[in-house]
């Protein structure tokens, strides 16, 4: 006698949590201009009573689907969520084509806490039906590479033009470009150097493991200073070097700027990538390596053949690690002059400008998961037996 399934209890919760702030929060805000106070509206007033029962007709489903749960069931539930996330951008679209007249030229809409909520929780949503089902990640990024295509279609037949973060985008497009390269260029920096010394120093501490424990406890003692306090103690020393010499001037390295940013990043990303190397070269079986060896294989054959390629999904799990860390820390960079998004965060918190913190905050959450994403598929490749 086969016992029944038991129901689902994680996604009626997201749900229904989903229909509590859609219908109890601003779905979006209407500002006459930039200055100007905005008032909100909720989801019936915002996109009508039709589109707004569809909305929870759907959301209502998962529920249901869940119940009584099922291969198929979390199928249908994926598709749900599916036309759940392709509706935001077109309810946005259609809010703007109730609300925004020829008369309003200035006029800005911006998302509010419901449209950021739902978001929120279709995206849990969407990684509890992924784990239960095992669907690949790569499934995931398409989603979410459909949700952008769908974005980039209504901005460029501008249906969206009077959305306040696309506004936000427009006036400062080519600051925009720049960041992204800033912002690029220190955690690739970052991740390249930390892995490249990082490496090193696993190997070394695995050829002398007496040093392994001192060398773990310094850099996690340099992953407990604050970031911002980081920045601020090497600008003293890089300020009086580049004094110094000429040279360092003449590569722009000075107390402020992308050297001390670059060091500190440097910093934070070795103990992700040193501790999982250290760990994935020490837990190859030796049965494997004297199987290697009693086959002729020469030391540098056994490690480079046997060796790395079955600890090749624990580092690369490090590495990803790092990057994410890299990506969230560069924003905090900003402030001594090295670029990236976190300038517009910091010029929103400035400006109490909610969308322009919005335009730095998002592209590196972006980032966060695209790393994230691109690391973990990766990783699966590196290791057949993770692949879903």
């Amino acid at each position: 006698m086969t016992l029944p399934r038991r129901a689902n209890t994680v996604i009626p919760v997201l749900a229904l949590l989903a229909l509590v702030l859609l219908w109890s929060l601003d779905f979006v805000s209407i500002q006459p201009n930039r200055i100007a106070p905005g008032h909100g509206l909720g989801l019936l007033t915002a996109v009508g009573p039709a589109w707004a029962l569809l909305v929870t007709g759907l959301l209502l489903v998962c529920p249901w689907l869940a119940l009584r749960p099922s291969p198929l069931r979390y199928w249908l539930t994926l598709a749900v969520l599916f036309v759940l996330l392709l509706q935001l951008p077109l309810s946005l679209a259609w809010c703007v084509a109730r609300h925004i007249g020829a008369d309003m030229p200035y006029a800005r809409v911006g998302i509010g806490a419901a449209g950021w909520g739902l978001l929120f929780l279709l995206g849990l949503l969407l990684i509890e039906v992924q784990q239960r089902i095992r669907l690949a990640r790569v499934w995931l990024l398409g989603m979410v590479v459909a949700l952008a295509l769908l974005l980039w279609s209504l901005a460029r037949l501008g249906w969206l033009e009077p959305l306040a973060l696309l506004r936000e985008y427009q006036s400062r497009r080519s600051q925009f470009a720049a960041a992204l390269y800033s912002h690029l260029a220190l955690v690739g920096g970052a991740v390249g150097c930390s892995l490249l010394f990082g490496c090193a120093i696993a190997l070394l501490l695995n050829r002398y493991p007496a040093a392994h424990k001192g060398s773990i406890g310094l850099l996690s003692f340099i992953q407990t200073i604050p970031s911002l306090a980081l920045f601020g103690l090497l600008i003293a020393p890089l300020s009086y070097l580049s004094s110094q010499f000429a040279w360092l001037q003449q590569l722009n390295i000075r107390g402020i700027g992308w050297a001390p940013a670059l060091l500190a990043l440097i910093a934070y990303s070795l103990l992700p990538i040193v501790r999982n190397t250290c760990v994935a070269l020490q837990a190859v079986e030796p049965s494997v390596i004297d199987s290697a060896r009693g086959m002729g294989m020469s030391p540098a054959q056994v490690f480079l053949q046997v060796r790395l390629p079955l600890a090749m999904p624990l580092i690369i799990e490090g590495v990803r690690v790092t990057s994410i860390q890299a990506i969230g820390l560069t924003a905090v960079a900003a402030l001594i002059g090295a670029g990236g998004f976190g300038t517009f965060i910091f010029q929103g918190l400035g400006q109490s400008a909610m969308d322009l913190i919005i335009l730095g905050a998002l592209p590196i959450i972006a980032l966060a998961l695209l790393a994230d994403s691109l690391f973990g598929l990766l990783a699966e490749r590196f290791d057949p037996g993770a692949r879903r």
